[in-house]
């Protein structure tokens, strides 16, 4: 895996696990939720300002954004559509 895809996967994988939206996320990070759609669809660059802001918000050191999954871990699935109470 790329750097890219490895922080995609684990961007999306950390995100799914706390019940974050992307809006959710991008919010508390302080980013616009198309930002977090194109890192977790590997089509953006993404400065160490925002990845520090990120795992921060994922409660999350920013070597764990670039971890290699273990072997024959699924993919993160998507969370579910709608709004969800808090």
């Amino acid at each position: 895996m790329t750097p890219r895809d490895l922080l995609a996967w684990n961007v999306k994988k950390l995100r799914v696990k706390r019940g974050l939206s992307q809006e959710r996320l991008a919010l508390e990070a302080g980013l616009e939720r198309v930002s977090i759609s194109q890192i977790e669809r590997r089509r953006v660059n993404l400065g160490i300002d925002s990845l520090g802001k990120i795992a921060s918000v994922l409660g999350c050191e920013i070597l764990e954004l670039f971890l290699e999954p273990a072997m024959g871990e699924q993919e993160p699935e998507n969370l579910r559509r709608g709004r969800r109470s808090v």
